[in-house]
């Protein structure tokens, strides 16, 4: 049994009334047409509009995973790979890579393809987000495991891993810093 099977199955049996999701469950798609009201200054695509595609993708991905309201934690990594343009269809590819006790990382790919073209889409963006299950008042809820189903989930489940431990030891570091300012009698 691999590592990523041994966890998920672990957090099964700690939260039996929870049974896991494969990927597969909430994986989704959006497609959105660029048009001249999405433009910048230099005519191309808004970074803006791609990243609230991406987070509209991610948080329905989160919302479906998880059966209900999630909200966004955090955006790392959002890399614009090539620019977008008016005519082109932008596909948000979302999936739930990795899941904790109440949080979700979800990956997103960004695709674009002219419109009225036979070309293949091309990979234009890719961003993970976080996003923490909510109650009705607002308070963390328990999330089902991620089941990852085929090799490239469990690369990418172990990918989100390392992100996660990095997030972590960035604000564990971030804080420890704060503190010792404070201590040294700096009002920041």
């Amino acid at each position: 049994m691999t590592d990523q099977a041994e966890q998920a199955s672990a957090a099964q049996s700690a939260t039996p009334e929870i049974p896991g999701k494969p990927t597969s469950a909430s994986r989704t798609t959006l497609s959105h047409i660029m048009t001249h009201g999405d433009t910048n200054l230099l005519g191309t695509v808004h970074g803006g509009v791609i990243m609230k595609l991406v987070d509209d993708a991610a948080g329905a991905v989160a919302g479906r995973h998880s059966g209900g309201p999630a909200v966004t934690a955090s955006m790392d990594e959002m890399a614009f790979l090539e620019p977008v343009r008016v005519g082109d269809l932008v596909h948000v590819k979302a999936q739930v890579n990795w899941t904790g006790r109440s949080s979700m990382e979800v990956g997103v790919r960004v695709m674009a393809e002219r419109w009225n073209e036979s070309t293949p889409a091309t990979q234009v963006g890719s961003a993970y987000l976080v996003f923490a299950a909510v109650d009705a008042d607002g308070k963390p809820r328990t999330v089902p495991p991620v089941l990852p189903e085929s090799e490239k989930d469990r690369r990418r489940y172990q990918e989100a891993q390392i992100r996660r431990t990095h997030r972590l030891a960035r604000r564990r570091a971030i804080l420890e810093l704060r503190e010792k300012r404070i201590a040294e009698g700096f009002q920041d």
